[in-house]
């Protein structure tokens, strides 16, 4: 294999279209997801674009996308963070106990100052919802017919 030459100017476009390209696949597939993504399925479902994507790539693309606000990070109780776009405002999760899949959930209970102690002030909430998303819930319900017969 041959290293580029980052003196020559050649060498130096590839790489960017390479890094471009790159970028632009993460970026499609996290904007497209409609939910939060784990590194392993942005780089899943990125290779589609960009053939040869590598886990290693992915992970440090999405720093720089956190750190340039173009993305964020979803982290969830003793879960690995997943990663949406940022342009979805307040909004709260589901994660199916069975594939372990986050959704996004937009709706919001609201005002929660009354769940708080007396002389206690809410400053921002997280919610997280538990249970079975619509696909695993169908499958169960297969399992179970077919245990029935």
């Amino acid at each position: 294999m041959q290293v580029p030459d980052p003196s020559d100017p050649n060498s130096r476009s590839l790489s960017m279209e390479r890094f471009s390209r790159q970028r632009s696949a993460i970026r499609t597939v996290i904007d497209a997801a409609g939910r939060p993504l784990s590194p392993v399925e942005i780089c899943d479902a990125a290779q589609a674009e960009a053939p040869g994507l590598g886990i290693a790539t992915v992970y440090r693309n999405l720093k720089q996308l956190v750190e340039a606000e173009e993305i964020a990070a979803v982290v969830l109780p003793g879960e690995s963070p997943r990663y949406e776009a940022v342009h979805h405002g307040h909004h709260h999760h589901f994660q199916c106990d069975d594939c372990r899949k986050v959704f996004d959930v937009h709706d919001c209970p609201g005002d929660l100052d009354r769940l708080a102690p007396a002389g206690f002030e809410v400053a921002r909430h997280e919610l997280t919802l538990y249970g079975r998303c619509g696909d695993c819930v169908k499958a169960r319900r297969r399992d179970r017919a077919a245990r029935k017969r």
